[in-house]
């Protein structure tokens, strides 16, 4: 069967695909812009046609994305994911790149989490002239100077 044919028995459009993944059509027109999804058959009238395929695609990207990867390590993963392409050393390489990122980030959170708490300690909540809250966000430098 035809490319396009196949896809007008499935017969998805754009509106289908994102209501199915929870991406936005804008985003999806956006995948398909920079080549992470590749762009569907058309039909006659020129519409999007979408199947099965680009439709797991975009959950994975989606998923990939709400865990924080990027749109360079997700095409990476995806030309990983391809049959007799998949490597797990490599995808197990890009993982823990982005696992160290992500400690990386938490440990920030955490550093930010005790700079606030303490501030926010020191506030007596009162109507002042000064006030810790505003004056640590007024002197970043200094905070930076002073967190743990």
């Amino acid at each position: 069967m035809p490319a396009i044919a196949h896809a007008r028995a499935e017969g998805l459009t754009i509106g289908d695909v994102s209501r199915r993944t929870g991406v936005h059509i804008e985003t999806i027109r956006y995948y398909e812009k920079i080549g992470i999804l590749p762009a569907p058959p058309r039909s006659d009238s020129g519409r999007r046609i979408y199947g099965q395929s680009q439709t797991r695609t975009l959950a994975f990207i989606r998923r990939a994305r709400e865990l924080g990867f990027t749109l360079n390590e997700i095409r990476k993963l995806l030309d990983l994911s391809g049959p007799g392409k998949s490597s797990c050393a490599e995808v197990r390489e890009i993982a823990a790149i982005h696992l160290d990122s992500v400690r990386a980030k938490l440990a920030d959170l955490a550093r930010l989490e005790a700079i606030l708490a303490t501030t926010i300690a020191q506030c007596a909540g009162r109507t002042t002239p000064a006030c810790p809250v505003l004056d640590m966000l007024d002197a970043p430098s200094r905070t930076r100077e002073t967190s743990p």
